[in-house]
């Protein structure tokens, strides 16, 4: 293991503790417009995980940034899907609908 290697573990390591602890202190009510919001910093994520895979020069570093790029646009996707489920639930409804 190389130095760089072991810096780059304990920066992943240490953004994970800080995210699940940050996520985990906001209230349920928030969670939904709290993701709306990061979309755009996933979307950015995703754009890196492109460049960083592009440039890579080994297998291991290929097949990484390939599972970077699957899980960057999985979790943008569920964000727009979690986001259009919450707009939709402040649509007036249609008269059909409100018989019911």
């Amino acid at each position: 293991m190389t130095p760089q290697l072991i810096g780059y573990i304990t920066t992943f390591v240490l953004a994970a503790f800080v995210g699940i602890e940050v996520i985990s202190k906001v209230p349920t009510i928030l969670h939904t417009p709290l993701m709306s919001g990061s979309n755009a910093i996933h979307g950015i994520i995703l754009v890196g995980a492109i460049a960083v895979t592009a440039a890579s020069k080994g297998n291991l570093q290929l097949w990484l940034g390939i599972a970077a790029i699957v899980l960057a646009t999985i979790n943008v996707v569920g964000g727009f899907v979690v986001t259009d489920r919450m707009l939709e639930m402040f649509k007036p409804r249609r008269q059909s609908d409100q018989s019911k």
